[in-house]
């Protein structure tokens, strides 16, 4: 079910190719909202403050599957628009090496220095051993989320959206029940969330890995035999996976950092708080998988040398990506209350106080972090990935200094204020960057 995004209308192709990614981001996220729906409701707010504790930990791994996912993704795309089969191939597998052995590096890492690092972010005692437990099953499943992450990544770089939507769709649904069922039924309490994650995740993966291995048996690659691995590709996945995964390190350790000054305002602010994050992680991410959409239109285009093509999605894609911004924008702003109510009950007043403020602050900022996900996914289509990460480092360092210092300020308040702040310059930064970008043509050597 592959697409060709060097053909055709731009937005309609564009949009074609879109609409089911960011369906799949919404089942994506379901697999984090659907513990912190089931902890809250069914656990307290103790555990729904573990729950999300743990998700800054698990970031760090999210960050590194992610930075795998994008490297194989531009560069498989590259050689698809292109019609370079046999180095399409030798890619695939090289991705899949790649991911195994980062995969296997941050599991012995996981279980060696996760206490520290809940230690360091002031995790309070009594949601210690609940965290640990959380993170320890969330791990030994790492091998799982890589390897789906990879599988995902090469559909969506040959122009297949439709295929990774079908697989999280059927696993997010089944993870919601698996959740309530160990919860309630089994009384497994966090353990019970992790392990339901911890299922569904290995049965989406070897399902997208048989029909991705049946996929690929289809295509022709010429005369030859394709090598599973090259150091050449190695090297051109590695200058786009690995600033995309320090982007998300910076991301998941300036997390972690503000987690740890949440902390210090006890747990209605930090039950507030991991409701509110993780629904506004769940718009984030949507951008940010709409920008990768624009990463792989960006790369096919550039494999089959149109340039102009390029700046046609860029303005297609910037479209699609308000019109949800402010759409999201005006139900946060609204409906904060309802939103964080869902994963909090109405005896804890001071975390959905917590959880309305943090989203009257940031919602009416949704359309400015927008433009510079997408643009952001132009500049990683292109490889340009030094101006990708200025960007990227100074808005996040922006955010985390901020919450430092306003929070002494305005307390939990300021930490919330940081996000507008850092999201304005980061998005000028990355919007300079693409227009110098335009200016020349969207020209990058491709080694």
């Amino acid at each position: 079910m592959t697409l060709d995004l060097t053909q055709g209308n731009t937005g309609k192709v564009l949009l074609k190719y879109s609409l089911p990614l960011f369906a799949s981001v919404i089942f994506q996220q379901l697999y984090n909202i659907a513990d912190s729906f089931v902890a809250g409701r069914f656990l307290g707010e103790n555990a729904l403050a573990a729950v999300g504790n743990s998700y800054e930990v698990t970031l760090i791994y999210l960050s590194f599957a992610f930075g795998c996912n994008i490297g194989a993704s531009v560069i498989t795309a590259r050689f698809f628009g292109s019609k370079n089969f046999k180095d399409l191939k030798t890619a695939i597998s090289t991705s899949f090496l790649m991911s195994i052995a980062v995969c296997l590096i941050l599991m012995i890492f996981g279980y060696l220095c996760s206490p520290m690092l809940l230690r360091l972010i002031n995790t309070p005692e009594n949601i210690f051993n609940d965290t640990m437990v959380y993170i320890n099953i969330y791990t030994l499943g790492l091998i799982f989320l890589f390897l789906y992450n990879i599988t995902t990544g090469i559909f969506a770089a040959m122009g297949d959206s439709v295929t990774p939507f079908i697989f999280l769709s059927i696993s997010s649904v089944v993870n919601i029940f698996m959740n309530i069922y160990f919860v309630t039924a089994l009384d497994m309490g966090i353990a019970g969330l992790a392990w339901a994650t911890f299922i569904c995740q290995s049965i989406s993966c070897a399902l997208s890995l048989v029909v991705l291995l049946k996929r690929l048996i289809k295509i022709e690659h010429g005369v030859g035999k394709v090598p599973i691995f090259s150091f050449r590709i190695l090297k051109q996945i590695l200058v786009i996976a690995i600033p995309s995964t320090l982007q998300q390190c910076f991301i998941s350790v300036g997390n972690i950092i503000i987690q740890g000054t949440v902390n210090s305002f006890g747990i209605p602010v930090m039950a507030g708080y991991t409701a509110a994050i993780k629904l506004n992680n769940f718009v984030i991410t949507s951008f940010t998988t709409l920008g990768n959409a624009i990463s792989n239109f960006t790369s096919q285009n550039m494999g089959a040398n149109q340039p102009q093509r390029i700046k046609e999605g860029y303005k297609a894609g910037f479209i699609i990506i308000e019109v949800i911004a402010v759409i999201v924008s005006i139900l946060y702003f609204i409906f904060p209350q309802f939103l964080v109510s869902l994963f909090i009950t109405s005896e804890s007043t001071d975390a959905i106080k917590s959880g309305v403020e943090f989203f009257r602050i940031i919602s009416p900022f949704y359309c400015l972090i927008s433009i510079k996900l997408i643009t952001d996914g132009v500049l990683r289509g292109c490889g340009k990935m030094k101006e990708f990460m200025i960007a990227t480092f100074v808005d996040l360092s922006l955010r985390v200094i901020l919450s430092k210092v306003l929070s002494l300020i305005f307390k939990s308040t300021g930490i919330w204020l940081s996000w507008p702040f850092s999201w304005i310059i980061g998005m000028l930064l990355s919007f300079y960057f693409y227009k110098k970008l335009s200016k020349n043509n969207f020209y990058i050597a491709v080694q």
